[in-house]
């Protein structure tokens, strides 16, 4: 029996709809949003001669334009699939684009068109034009559902069907191997010596993963997901060896696969075997690979024209999957690593295509005058500025667009009429509510002529208002590239990871992008893990959602009782309990269903069943998402007990950390107040508060000492400026400097018995006396007044200013003296 799932909204949001009659559960994926507009044309279509009978009905048109016009090309489907090769089926014949469409409704399933034959087969390699079969299947599925369009009531369907049952296994684990062994057995006699030309960080022609590299533990973790220790002959790194001939040594391919084999089977043998406690009550078993597809069935995608999933996980290509031609396929260059469960995340390098490629966004986008940037990403830090995460742009001063971040801001830059070349002045987030954070966001940048720029993040509208009006797009250049994580001049890189990333030719709705950001982002699966045998009830199962949630762990999320029989009713089952097992053993950590209690109940179902717990749990990654096996234990399950010893005390043993630093600078907000403060200058005067917005960005934003970069020098220096300008300039500066007459010639002003009357209201009220780790006051004091020069010192401030080429006023060198002090270290350090 099987159930299929229909969205009509998205997942965290399913309404109650199962009724005890139905067999069925419906979870569908484009209902509800706004109403869309008519898209304009949206592809570039190969070239076709096609002269036949025209389209019969719109469905033989919609079935042209989308696939038959795609694949019809000599260098996919049509060299083969055609009329005069006569290899059935034949969708993609030139002489009758109706017969075509025939033959081409055997080979697709339009209610599911990722289950389609046609899928299938180029996913799996068959003829696939690109170097990754995925991407060609991702492409394929994309095509056929243009054709299947909105004229299908229910959107893409997720169909639940009873897994393949087995029992949890032996296994051995990477939890109980060693570093050392590895690096005696594996890494030290083989991967050193035969791989470390390519897979080490610091190899000329560096490719990840850097299981070569001189850290055993670094290599370790990337070596993992590439040895099976329960058969080395299926390990990958066998594989690469005797079965694709990938870089055999000078013995040859099959004694180097056999050699690495043996050095993995060596290894492995010092491995325990980890047996499953047949005390415990527990469910079948697992693979995430055994699960539905549960991804991106309710994104509202109509007018996407680029799309970047980031799927293939190596090599050196990110394959725009979006079906709209010329595809924007991404080089990866420099310090760039695939994330585990699509994305890719950038430490110092770029993901770049070619212009040629990147002039679709130009033509496509004129075209409508509008458009949407759409990412998930994870910015590294908050300490970036001016940090390229998307770009569309010549080099650091041209540009059509650029999403940026400065800080804890993102920065949506846009070419227009009104702005400059380089898209400048920004829109911005607003700085005083910090909406950038090192965490996965949601991330679109909007714009169009009716209603200018505007920037949301997960879900939210967060931008101020546009400081220019629209404009036009008629200065956009079609001879730029669109860049991922830098300036394609290198000169502007972006430290993070980026998930997914599409460009739009229409903005999207803001009930849109509510309903993209709750589809989420990665690969997702219904994992059913069935208890059918332990509680008596025919077809029953734990549901959970489960995706990679990183490079090292999964996530398991919400939980459901569910039955793919609606003709069984269970009411009054107790389950106590509930803990995650992987490969023969519950998981140390991640328990987040360990105090569960719960009573099973039909009467409680949902749309997915009946709901057990709102949680996410994280559990740790071994083997990888192919070879690792999950099970669910309870501590009562029916009339099923666990008896659990009692868990032994946590022991914390003290330990001295590193002591913290004693010396810290003051944030940007800080400086300010303390700049405030010291001069007595009200920080809302209005050159003062223009030039603080303007260099906030520039300023210190953590307290950390070591991340003090000279930039933030110069922007304590221009502060200083204004603030010692409106001090001097201002009514309050006799008060401040009494005795000080600041009419008098600059020679007379500051001759020797005067100018204390200058530095020393400074000194002491910026400086402040009596302080242990301060500098000396009579340092200072001759530093700024009072040195002569004696053939090894320069002279002090004062005298080098009185003789300056600039020949400054008395005013203009009170200024300079202030801003000395001012902008020094006793006013940043603290």
């Amino acid at each position: 029996m099987k159930q299929v799932l229909h969205t009509a909204t998205p997942y965290s949001a399913l309404r109650n709809a199962v009724t005890a009659a139905a067999a069925i559960f419906v979870i569908a994926a484009c209902g509800g949003g706004a109403a869309t507009t008519e898209n304009p044309v949206t592809g570039v279509t190969p070239p076709s001669s096609y002269q036949g009978p025209p389209p019969a009905t719109d469905d033989i048109q919609a079935f042209k334009l989308n696939v038959w016009d795609n694949v019809q090309a000599s260098n996919r489907c049509g060299a083969c699939h055609n009329e005069s090769v006569n290899q059935n089926p034949m969708f993609a014949r030139h002489d009758d684009v109706n017969l075509a469409y025939e033959a081409a409704n055997s080979v697709v399933d339009l209610s599911q068109p990722s289950n389609s034959r046609l899928v299938s087969k180029v996913g799996g390699g068959h003829n696939c034009w690109l170097s990754d079969p995925q991407a060609c299947g991702d492409i394929m599925t994309t095509w056929i559902e243009n054709w299947v369009g909105e004229g299908d009531t229910g959107g893409r369907q997720i169909q639940l069907d009873p897994p393949p049952e087995s029992e949890p296994g032996s296994s051995k684990n990477f939890a109980n191997a060693t570093v050392q062994d590895f690096e005696n057995l594996v890494h030290a006699p083989i991967l050193t010596v035969y791989c470390a030309g390519c897979h080490t960080s610091q190899a000329p022609t560096s490719q990840q993963p850097y299981f070569a590299e001189a850290d055993a533990v670094t290599a370790f973790d990337a070596a993992r997901s590439r040895m099976d220790l329960d058969d080395p002959s299926s390990s990958r790194f066998v594989v690469r060896l005797g079965s694709e001939f990938h870089n055999c040594w000078d013995v040859g391919c099959a004694a180097s696969a056999s050699e690495m084999q043996a050095a993995i089977q060596a290894f492995a043998d010092t491995v325990p075997v980890t047996e499953l406690d047949p005390a415990l009550v527990n469910s079948k078993a697992l693979r995430i690979v055994d699960g539905t597809v549960a991804s991106g069935g309710n994104r509202f995608e109509n007018n996407q024209i680029a799309l970047w999933e980031f799927k293939t996980g190596s090599g050196t290509t990110a394959f725009d999957t979006s079906g709209v031609e010329p595809a924007i396929d991404l080089t990866l260059s420099g310090d760039v690593t695939w994330f585990g469960g699509w994305g890719i995340t950038i430490n110092d390098g770029k993901a770049q295509g070619s212009t040629a490629a990147s002039k679709k966004l130009h033509d496509l986008i004129k075209g409508t005058g509008e458009y949407s940037i759409e990412a998930w990403i994870v910015p590294a830090n908050v300490t970036q500025e001016m940090a390229r995460i998307i770009s569309y742009s010549a080099g650091d001063d041209a540009r059509n667009f650029t999403l940026q971040q400065t800080l804890y801001d993102y920065n949506f830059q846009h070419r227009s009429t009104e702005t400059s070349l380089n898209g400048m002045p920004a829109l911005s987030t607003p700085s005083a509510d910090e909406v950038l954070q090192a965490s996965l966001q949601h991330v679109v940048a909007n714009y169009s002529a009716v209603d200018g720029r505007s920037i949301y993040v997960n879900g939210e509208l967060v931008s101020q208002t546009d400081p220019v009006p629209s404009g036009s797009l008629v200065d956009w250049q079609d001879t730029f590239a669109f860049v991922l994580g830098n300036e394609v001049s290198n000169s502007g890189l972006w430290q993070g990871t980026l998930r997914m990333v599409a460009i739009h030719n229409r903005t999207l709705t803001p009930s849109q992008i509510v309903q993209n950001f709750d589809v989420g982002v990665g690969e997702k699966f219904f994992l059913l893990f069935s208890i059918a045998d332990i509680i008596d009830v025919p077809s029953s199962y734990i549901l959970f959602e489960v995706s990679q949630y990183d490079s090292y762990g999964y996530l398991f999320n919400q939980p459901s009782f569910i039955t793919l029989d609606s003709a069984q009713q269970p009411e009054g089952i107790a389950l106590q309990g509930l803990r995650i097992g992987i490969n023969g053993e519950e998981a140390h950590v991640g328990q987040a269903y360990s105090n569960l209690d719960v009573t099973l109940s039909a009467a409680e179902f949902g749309e997915l069943g009946q709901p057990l717990s709102p949680l996410g749990a994280v559990i740790p990654l071994e083997k990888g998402p192919e070879d690792d096996e999950f099970f669910l234990t309870f501590d009562l399950l029916g009339d099923q007990t666990y008896v659990r010893s009692s868990e032994p005390p946590l022991i914390i043993t003290p330990e001295d950390l590193v002591a913290a630093e004693r010396i810290g600078v003051r944030t940007f907000d800080e400086i300010n107040m303390t700049m405030a403060t010291v001069t007595g200058v009200d920080p809302t005067t209005t050159s003062v508060d223009m030039t603080f917005q303007s260099l906030r960005q520039s300023l210190p934003a953590i307290p950390n000492v070591q991340t003090f970069l000279s930039s933030h020098q110069v922007a304590v220096a221009q502060l200083a400026i204004e603030y010692c300008n409106a001090l001097v300039e201002g009514p309050g500066a006799a008060a401040y400097f009494p005795g000080f007459d600041f009419n008098q010639s600059p020679a007379a002003a500051y001759s020797s018995a005067n100018r204390n009357l200058i530095i020393d209201p400074l000194i002491d009220r910026i400086m402040g006396i009596g302080i242990q780790t301060q500098p000396d006051f009579t340092t200072v004091r001759d530093e700024l007044g009072y040195v002569t020069s004696d053939g090894t010192r320069p002279n002090n401030l004062v005298d080098r200013l009185l003789v300056s080429a600039d020949n400054p006023n008395t005013r203009a060198i009170a200024k300079g003296v202030c801003a000395a002090v001012l902008g020094s270290a006793v006013t940043v350090v603290q």
